[in-house]
């Protein structure tokens, strides 16, 4: 028999006297509220009503759970049908909390109403058994839309050079083998001739710049291709619409970084690195100097540290320590024991964008000489760089939170050769007779006197 492990709860019974619960739906809310009964003690009365999601009524709703002392008001993750109820009960000044629907289901084989799911969501919420998702403060939301957007525009752009190479395979044109991509300046030049009706493959050849010159041969027999009138008004289209995008993707970025060095921040910081009190007041307040030190961090560019910025928030005190972070942006595996096994299990969904500014940073933190580009390729030998990639998302991760937890923290490199100088002699020396190995030499070693 195992030795009893006592594990003290702080949590009561009832952890809160007076809640409200919102079922949402598309264009209506079930609310839900709780309170002590007025005549028979210990016992509790529920009142359940439907509430028109329309900025009037719940603004009507929210003076009428005032009055009635609401301590907190829970609301149900539904698609963004929940943002209309957050906003305007939060303006109100009522605690409101927004929860993953996936973690308030009604118990199996319970009846499914919206009566009974918002009955069911309030005893949740007074028993304090509902953990809140992160909602930023107004601030870092409007910086968060323009970051989004710009992510958007950028994907839709990478769309419209794949269907722009689609267009030229249709037309015989084989340039993306020999220039790697369809955005080189070179690759460009060739477009843009043919769309203007050059046809001569040795004329578009030599449109090369740079390296690519050097293969012209290569590139002559590559555009050799059957390109009429038609590939040319597509290509036309294609090519406008990414110079709108670039233009767009440009005053989207702008305006995140005015956003950016003009958003309130938790901790104050001087420009020579010190903390005060009248920090945050100049443009080289605590969130410029932020991105600026985000971007230190080797893969992490200044759009980058901003997208990270507009999606964790500055306030680290939301995450009470780096692990919490990295859990919530779904970069750690989850727990899967019963009995003696103990199983890794997958990953978590996580926050999409911030998962995939991580793993951008990670790539190009993978071709430095550094400490996370030697981490990416150890892992990568063993395991594959898909995972290692998300370990060293992961690392970075950590490395954020230290930073935003710190303003006077900056960010050091600890080298490449941080594990070489770690390990003991005869893993070294393992290491190095495996890598000779490899090469197909045989190993003598003789210690020296």
């Amino acid at each position: 028999m195992s030795r009893p492990q006592v594990i003290d709860d702080e949590d009561h019974e009832r952890v809160h006297e007076r809640v409200a619960a919102i079922g949402v739906a598309k264009d209506s809310g079930m609310v839900c509220t709780r309170v002590p009964h007025p005549s028979r003690p210990g016992a509790r009365r529920s009142t359940v009503q439907t509430v028109k999601a329309r900025t009037n009524a719940i603004r009507a709703l929210g003076r009428q759970l005032a009055r009635d002392g609401i301590e907190v008001v829970t609301l149900e993750s539904t698609s963004d049908y929940w943002r209309i109820w957050f906003f305007v009960l939060e303006e109100r000044g009522l605690a409101v909390q927004l929860v993953n629907a996936s973690q308030a289901k009604n118990l199996p084989g319970r009846p499914k109403t919206d009566k009974l799911d918002a009955r069911w969501l309030a005893r949740l919420t007074e028993m304090g058994l509902l953990r809140a998702s992160f909602v930023p403060p107004k601030a870092v939301r409007d910086l968060r839309d323009y970051t989004r957007a710009r992510t958007r525009l950028v994907q839709e752009r990478t769309r419209c050079f794949q269907r722009l190479e689609k267009l030229l395979e249709s037309a015989l044109i084989k340039v993306s083998p020999v220039a790697s991509k369809l955005t080189t300046l070179s690759a460009q030049d060739m477009i843009a001739a043919m769309i203007a009706g050059q046809r001569d493959p040795k004329a578009l050849a030599g449109l090369a710049r740079g390296k690519m010159k050097a293969k012209h041969h290569d590139l002559v027999q590559a555009l050799d291709g059957m390109v009429d009138d038609h590939h040319g008004e597509l290509a036309q289209m294609l090519v406008e619409q990414i110079a709108f995008l670039d233009e767009r993707i440009a005053a989207l970025a702008a305006r995140a970084a005015e956003l950016a060095a003009a958003m309130p921040a938790a901790w104050g910081i001087n420009p020579d690195g010190t903390t005060g009190p009248d920090a945050g007041t100049t443009p080289d307040g605590p969130v410029l100097n932020a991105v600026t030190r985000l971007a230190q961090i080797p893969g992490i560019r200044q759009d980058q540290a901003r997208t990270i910025i507009a999606e964790t928030g500055l306030d680290m005190s939301r995450f009470p320590t780096a692990a919490h972070l990295v859990s919530w942006a779904g970069l750690c595996p989850s727990a899967r024991q019963s009995g003696p096994r103990a199983r890794p299990g997958k990953k978590g969904q996580g926050n999409a964008y911030l998962r995939g500014a991580l793993g951008q940073a990670a790539i190009g933190a993978a071709g430095t000489d550094t400490f996370l580009g030697e981490r990416y390729h150890r892992i990568a030998r063993r395991r594959g760089t898909a995972k290692a990639q998300a370990a060293v998302a992961r690392s970075i991760l950590v490395i954020i939170w230290h930073l935003l937890a710190d303003p006077a923290a900056r960010y050091t490199d600890l080298g490449p050769g941080y594990y070489q100088a770690r390990l003991d002699t005869s893993r070294k020396l393992k290491n190095h007779i495996r890598q000779i190995q490899a090469l197909g030499f045989d190993v003598t070693l003789t210690k020296t006197a």
